[in-house]
């Protein structure tokens, strides 16, 4: 037995090494087969943080890109207000069916099917009927006593019945965050998600590490050139000394815009892949994290902010969520039942697709999955 002990920490040890040195050389080699700024990801196998790297550049040819710097993640940040409307709901603040129009104070219905309620679950799901085309950086844009054309937001199917991804769902979720939970928003995920978890992050600009941002870039295909996107980090300083609560929130952006790491973001995922469990906290309850991904549209597969595929990794059934924005794209994805995940990011790439996603991110992610995971 003294013998076999450390022949197995030199198997393990050795596969480690192994995977790292090949999973670096074939991300290296992936970005240099198309426009990439800069990769940062993250893979947790057996429930465990297994491996972080990051690759490129946080500022265009001038400072390399590291773990720890923070992206502005975009759409994964919607799981963090599903995350703290299950929170609100299991102290019995909220419910899921309660109708929205009672949630945020004023009404919300669409005008098509006025008997029908919009309910939270709705809103949680893209189900609510609801569109982006009269904006969602404020809630005045469905608010009828603000927009005369707030009518526009709504689809022609009846709520419930019909799919539409939408930003200003989550917006206003953010909104009903502030309300019931009685916190500044942004102090609410911070205070029940990232602290209890023990990751830096937020959503507001001005208490974070501004030197920690990663530059976003767009890509220009015309030109083919990088193009900052400071309006990622604007600061809110302005906005915040008129801030009113429970109504002013989509300023943080509960829609997309949390600030994170790669491995913190992955540690997060470690909470979902297990039910609500965090290494350090418990943030959920297994019933409600199960809700979450548990799709509620047939065809897009989504559940509450989460949702089910098997296109990333081709036949392998993953949940999860992307994000895009100012040039940004990213992905968390796991399975809460082999215990594994990803995490990928980047700060600016050719947008093309694969499969439906944005291919460097999907290509990351296959190499990720061959190299730590495949049988």
């Amino acid at each position: 037995m003294k013998y076999l002990l450390p022949i197995l920490f030199f198997l393990i040890f050795g596969f480690q090494a192994q995977a790292q040195n090949q999973t670096k050389e074939r991300l290296t080699q992936l970005m240099e087969s198309q426009p990439v700024m800069g990769l940062s990801v993250a893979v947790v196998k057996d429930g465990k943080l297994v491996y972080t790297d990051a690759l490129g550049w946080k500022e265009d040819g001038k400072v390399a890109l590291q773990t720890t710097d923070l992206f502005r993640i975009a759409s994964i940040s919607k799981s963090f207000s599903a995350t703290s409307i299950m929170q609100l709901v299991e102290k019995k603040k909220l419910s899921l069916d309660d109708d929205v129009s009672e949630l945020i104070g004023f009404t919300v219905r669409n005008p098509k099917f006025p008997k029908t309620v919009i309910t939270l679950r709705m809103l949680l799901s893209h189900t609510s009927s609801l569109n982006d085309s009269e904006g969602y950086f404020t809630l005045d844009a469905i608010n009828p006593s603000k927009n005369p054309n707030s009518e526009k937001v709504y689809n022609a199917y009846e709520p419930g019945k019909g799919y539409q991804y939408c930003n200003l769902n989550f917006n206003m979720v953010g909104t009903i965050i502030e309300k019931y939970s009685g916190e500044r928003f942004d102090y609410y995920v911070k205070n029940h998600i990232l602290d209890p978890l023990g990751l830096y992050g937020g959503y507001n600009v001005n208490e974070l590490d501004a030197s920690r941002f990663a530059t976003l870039y767009n890509y220009s295909r015309d030109s083919a050139k990088f193009i900052p996107s400071p309006a990622a980090y604007a600061s809110r300083k302005t906005e915040l000394e008129t801030y009113q609560m429970g109504y002013t929130t989509p300023i943080f952006s509960p829609t997309g815009g949390m600030k994170i790491s790669a491995p913190d973001l992955a540690k997060y995922m470690i909470m979902h892949m297990n039910y609500g469990k965090g290494e350090k906290a418990k943030i959920i309850s297994k019933k409600s994290a199960q809700k979450m991904q548990t799709p509620l549209s047939a065809d897009e597969n989504y559940g509450l902010a989460l949702w089910k595929t098997d296109k990333l990794i081709s036949g392998v059934e993953l949940i999860g969520h992307t994000g895009s924005a100012y040039g940004l794209y990213s992905a968390m994805f796991f399975d809460p039942d082999k215990k594994y995940g990803f995490v990928v990011i980047t700060n600016g790439s050719d947008p093309a697709e694969e499969e439906g996603y944005i291919r460097v991110i999907r290509q990351a992610a296959n190499i990720l999955y061959e190299e730590w995971i495949k049988p």
